[in-house]
């Protein structure tokens, strides 16, 4: 007998899960919230380390959907979710009603909103942009400020929303610093002329050939890097911004005008994940990403059987490693549908 398999997310995992599963013979729907899938994909231009466009990526996970005939529901959200003795059933927000043998959750993450760090002046001055502001920047050709000239020194701020006692957030997100560093060579690209300072905590490159882009960004590009948590952004009377920050390898405190202003805004459980957490019944961790039954060796298993996990609904990860854990979750779910070890 056919097996189906509900996928909630179309983003990245969401859409790796679903190809994977389809070329197994297995019958897949994907449940997408937002009108098109792809998920935050849609919103970078390149990729690091080796900054490939993203159009490139996506045109592959398209085809894994389209060339396998896989029932796509997007601008769709579940309402209900309910448990047999052998099946899952769901409702959606349009009333329509599926039946699961087994459920993948791949609702990824949201970006932290940086208006919730009132001092460094997000929704407050003009200038003060978030890395995916900046990536629609890249995609139009232009980087500019308000009045449409173009900015001579930016600042880029790491960690904006992650290893953050105030904010709740005890986690590193893990791909700030790269981000980072990707975006202050493509700035240096874009405008050649420019000064781009990052401040950081603490440079966290630990993915292949990301030590390699940050060496690449200080030789190539003259990218300063400055170790200091930057604690107010303000504005001055010609519209500049004023920073406050202390260099701690210096051991003084500076303070700086810009141009312009770019948050690194880190990683967080999704909205769609808390929800579907609440009405499915599934344990988050102290990170309040979905909690695996074990970070080891059970990483894509839930604590309801048959609902498994795949990508940064977990933890923070780039998309090779999300793509690795939405193909380990169609193993656990393949063995699952066979009757083999859970």
């Amino acid at each position: 007998m056919s097996k189906h398999v509900v996928v909630i997310g179309g983003g990245v995992a969401g859409l790796e899960v679903a190809g994977q599963l389809s070329k197994a013979g297995i019958e897949v729907s994907v449940i997408e919230k937002e009108i098109n899938t792809g998920g935050h994909l849609n919103n970078w231009y390149r990729l690091f380390p080796d900054r490939r466009d993203s159009s490139e990526v996506k045109e592959y996970l398209d085809g894994m959907t389209h060339n396998h005939g896989i029932n796509l529901l997007t601008n769709t959200t579940i309402e209900v979710f309910k448990r047999n003795t052998s099946h899952f059933l769901i409702t959606t927000n349009g009333g329509k009603e599926l039946t699961a043998d087994a459920i993948i959750i791949a609702t990824g993450f949201d970006l932290f909103k940086s208006s919730r760090k009132e001092e460094y002046g997000y929704g407050i001055y003009d200038n003060v942009i978030t890395s995916v502001d900046l990536e629609k920047m890249f995609r139009k050709g232009k980087i500019a400020l308000t009045n449409q000239t173009v900015p001579e020194t930016i600042g880029i701020i790491h960690c904006v929303g992650s290893r953050d006692e105030k904010v709740g957030n005890f986690y590193c997100s893990k791909l700030c610093c790269v981000t980072a560093v990707k975006q202050a060579i493509e700035i240096r690209e874009f405008l050649p002329d420019s000064k781009v300072f990052c401040f950081y905590m603490d440079m966290r490159m630990g993915g292949a050939f990301y030590e390699e882009l940050y060496r690449e960004a200080q030789e190539k590009w003259g990218v300063n890097f400055i170790r200091g948590k930057v604690s107010e952004a303000s504005e001055t009377i010609e519209n500049k911004l004023l920073i406050k920050v202390e260099d701690t390898l210096a051991g003084r405190p500076l303070k700086m005008k810009l141009d312009m202003l770019v948050l690194m805004a880190g990683m967080e459980m999704s909205e769609d994940g808390e929800k579907i957490a609440g009405i499915v019944g599934l344990k988050t961790g102290e990170n309040r990403f979905f909690a695996a039954t074990d970070n080891l060796i059970g990483s894509n298993r839930s604590n309801i059987d048959g609902v498994f996990y795949a990508g940064s609904c977990t933890a923070p990860m780039n998309i090779p490693e999300t793509i690795s854990h939405a193909r380990a979750a169609v193993v656990e779910v393949i063995d699952y549908l066979n009757d083999g070890i859970r």
